[in-house]
C-alpha cells in the first residue's frame, strides 16, 4: 500500500516515511533552550497553514475487514486542520474494557488523508487482551505530528459519541486509555505521554501507557541533515551550498512504490563503486573517503552494532539521500529553519578523543545554528513538532530495528538518556531487533511486545528489555538476539536462535 516520499520520491507505507525540509535538534529543538512554559504563541505563518485537506472514506468493499471475534467501524469527525477519518475495532462483548489508540505512520505529501490500520499481528494481540482499538487518519499529512497528536486525543475522548452518531452503537466510555504507533506514529505515541504535551494539548487524555515502535522524534531531522552534510564534506563538495545537494547526489527514478537513485551524481560516484547497471553499490565504498563516510554514518546512527551494514546497503540509503538540500522548515511544518550542527562532532573512529584528521575534517564542515523560535511552545495546543524528552510517568515499551538507516537506533539511546535525566528511566523498556529495514518487525516480535506491555501496564512485573547505552554491549555480535523472533534471510544468525 504505497505512500509518498516527502522530497520527490515514493516509499512503501511500511517505511512510514518522514519529512525533511530541514533538520530538528540542537538549540532549535526546544530542549535546553526551550522558552518558558508561559510563553505565548507568536503569530507566524507557515506554508502548512494554507494546505486544505480532503478526507473521504473509501467504498465499503475497500475498507479493512474485522478480525474474527470483533467488529470494525468507520466514520469521520472534525480534526485540527479539517475532517479526519477513524476506524475502531471492538472485540465481541466489549463495553468500555480499555481502548488502545493506534497512531499511524507518514501519510505522504498529499492533500488527501487516508486511514491506515495497524498490522494484523498488532490487532490480534490487542483484541486477545480484551481491548478495543481506534485509529485516526489525522486531519493533515506531511510531517504534522501536532495534528496527529491532537486528532488522536480528540478521537479517544469522543469515540463513544462518534460510534453512536456514525454507527448507532452504544457502548460505555473506556475505563483505560493506552497509545501505540510506529514511525511518525511512534513519535506521536511517545509524545502523548510526555508531561509538556499532556499539559499543552487541547484534548487531555490520561494514557496509562505507551508503546511507540520504530519511533521517529525530533532527532530524526538532525540525523538526516548531519549525514547528508557529512557526505558533501567528505566527497569534496563541502564548499558548495547545501541547496546544491540534489544536483550533486544524482537522479532518482520513482517506481510508484519507492524512489531509487538510478543515475548517481558526482558526490556519490566519488564515494561508492557502481553496480553493473550503474546504480551505486552501497556495500562497496570507494577508497578511504567512502569507508569513512560509512563509519561516520554508523557513529551518527547509534554506534557499532550488528546489522548496521545491512541497513546501510538498502533502499533506505536512497531515501535518506533524497532528503538532502532542503531549507530547514520540514516542508513548511515550521515557519523557520531548525537544523543545528554547532555541537556535532563527526567521527569515523571510536577512540576517546577525535584524531587530528577528524579535527581537521570538522573544521571544514559548515556550521549552522537553528532559529530559536523555529518550534516554540504554543498557547493553542502542543508544539508544531511535539518533543520527546523522556519525561513521563507511565510504562513505555519501545522496539527498534538495529539496521534502520532511515529512523536510526540512535533515537533509542537519546530516549534513554533523556529518561535518565528526568527520572523516568525505570518506566522505559527498550528492545532491539536484528532486522535491516524500518519498522521491520515479525509478527512474533509485535505480539510479544504488545502482550508484555499490556501485562506490565496492568500491574504485572516489568518485562525484560535491552541495554542501549553501553557501547560494548551494543557492539556484541549477538546483540538483539533476545527479542528477535525468527531469522531474516541473509543476516548473521544468533548463537541461539529464538
Amino acid at each position: 500500500m504505497p505512500t509518498h516520499h516527502w522530497y520527490r520520491a515514493a516509499v512503501p507505507m511500511a517505511l512510514s516515511a518522514l519529512v525533511l525540509s530541514g533538520c530538528l535538534g540542537g538549540g532549535g529543538g526546544g530542549g535546553d533552550d526551550a522558552p518558558p512554559a508561559e510563553a505565548e504563541t507568536p503569530e507566524v505563518t507557515r506554508a502548512h497553514d494554507d494546505r486544505v485537506f480532503t478526507a473521504e472514506l473509501p467504498a465499503p468493499a475497500a475498507l479493512p475487514a474485522a478480525l474474527a471475534g470483533a467488529t470494525i467501524y468507520f466514520g469521520k469527525y472534525d480534526g485540527l486542520q479539517g475532517d479526519a477519518l477513524y476506524a475502531a475495532e471492538l472485540p465481541d462483548g466489549w463495553d468500555g474494557d480499555g481502548l488502545v489508540m493506534w497512531t499511524r505512520g507518514y501519510g505522504g505529501d498529499t492533500l488527501d488523508v487516508a486511514l491506515q490500520v495497524p498490522s494484523d499481528a498488532w490487532r490480534k494481540a490487542v483484541l486477545a487482551a480484551g481491548y478495543a482499538w481506534a485509529a485516526s487518519s489525522y486531519s493533515a499529512n506531511w510531517y504534522d505530528a501536532r495534528a496527529g497528536l491532537e486528532d488522536t486525543n480528540k478521537l479517544a475522548l469522543n469515540l463513544v459519541d462518534y460510534l453512536q452518531q456514525n454507527n448507532g452503537i452504544g457502548v460505555s466510555a473506556p475505563n483505560q486509555y493506552l497509545i501505540s504507533g510506529g514511525s511518525l506514529g511512534g513519535h506521536i505515541a511517545a509524545a502523548a505521554v510526555e508531561r509538556e504535551n499532556i499539559e499543552r494539548t487541547q484534548f487531555k487524555v490520561e494514557y496509562a501507557g505507551a508503546a511507540p515502535f520504530c519511533q521517529s522524534e525530533q532527532n530524526e531531522f538532525q540525523w538526516l541533515g548531519d549525514y547528508t552534510r557529512a557526505m558533501m564534506e567528505i566527497s569534496g563538495y563541502g564548499d558548495q551550498e547545501y541547496s546544491d545537494f540534489p544536483d550533486l547526489v544524482g537522479t532518482f527514478y520513482n517506481t510508484g512504490v519507492v524512489s531509487v537513485l538510478v543515475a548517481p551524481g558526482p558526490m556519490v560516484t566519488a564515494l561508492f563503486n557502481p553496480h553493473q547497471d550503474g546504480r551505486p553499490n552501497w556495500s562497496s565504498p570507494k577508497g578511504v573517503a567512502g569507508q569513512r563516510l560509512m563509519a561516520i554514518a554508523e557513529n551518527l546512527s547509534g554506534g557499532e552494532r550488528p546489522i548496521f551494514e545491512y541497513g546501510f546497503n538498502t533502499v533506505l540509503q536512497d531515501i535518506v539521500l533524497a532528503t538532502g538540500g532542503a531549507d530547514g522548515t520540514i516542508n513548511g511544518i515550521l515557519a523557520k529553519h531548525i537544523y543545528d550542527n554547532q555541537s556535532v562532532v563527526y567521527r569515523w573512529t571510536n577512540g576517546a578523543e577525535p584524531t587530528d584528521e577528524e579535527l581537521d575534517f570538522n573544521e571544514g564542515v559548515t556550521r549552522i545554528s537553528a532559529d530559536p523560535e523555529a518550534n516554540p511552545l504554543r498557547a493553542d495546543g502542543v508544539r508544531w513538532i511535539p518533543l520527546v524528552q523522556g519525561d513521563f510517568d507511565v510504562p513505555v515499551l519501545t522496539m527498534h530495528t538495529l539496521g534502520d538507516f532511515y529512523v536510526p537506533f540512535k533515537h533509542q539511546q537519546l530516549y534513554r538518556e533523556r529518561a535518565l535525566d528526568n527520572g523516568s528511566a525505570d518506566l522505559l523498556l527498550q528492545r532491539a531487533i536484528r532486522a535491516p529495514s524500518h519498522c521491520d518487525f515479525s509478527d512474533g516480535e509485535v505480539q510479544a511486545a504488545i502482550t508484555d506491555w499490556l501485562d506490565w501496564v496492568n500491574g504485572g512485573a516489568k518485562p525484560a528489555g535491552d541495554e542501549v547505552l553501553d557501547p560494548a554491549v551494543v557492539a556484541d555480535a549477538n546483540y538483539g538476539c533476545t527479542f528477535t523472533v525468527g531469522e531474516r534471510q541473509g543476516l548473521p544468525a544468533c548463537a541461539v536462535a529464538r
